[in-house]
């Protein structure tokens, strides 16, 4: 199986009016719950808008996301399943439910991660 992240950018359903809103969260969570009971759901979420803390490599800490950023995520879901076209199937499922259309990564593995893990009983 591979992970896949699922998202969209910040700013994907702002065409979405307070009245649609509940449809929308009803329709998103009731795709969370099919992928729960097909044992693809791994984690999602969304994110908080525009509040971003930006970590330096020598520690100092700054607000973000940087002026120059376009495009931040606003929500993603990760997805545990056997091939690319099943991730863009979910995909799909999201963005009718969510009324936007998401992004699909593949999530690259690292085997030492995954030996780290295996050691760790998780």
């Amino acid at each position: 199986m591979t992970r896949y992240l699922i998202s969209f950018n910040d700013g994907a359903m702002d065409h979405i009016t307070d009245e649609e809103l509940p449809d929308v969260g009803k329709a998103a969570h009731a795709v969370v719950q099919e992928a729960i009971n097909a044992g693809v759901w791994v984690f999602g979420g969304g994110l908080q808008r525009q509040r971003a803390g930006i970590v330096a490599t020598d520690g100092l800490v700054t607000d973000g996301p940087y002026p120059e950023t376009k495009e931040v995520i606003g929500g993603l879901v990760v997805v545990d399943v056997a091939t690319r076209e099943e991730a863009l199937g979910w995909a799909a499922k999201w963005a009718a439910a969510c009324r936007c259309a998401q992004e699909v990564r593949e999530i690259m593995t690292d085997p030492e991660l995954d030996a780290m893990l295996r050691q760790a009983g998780g």
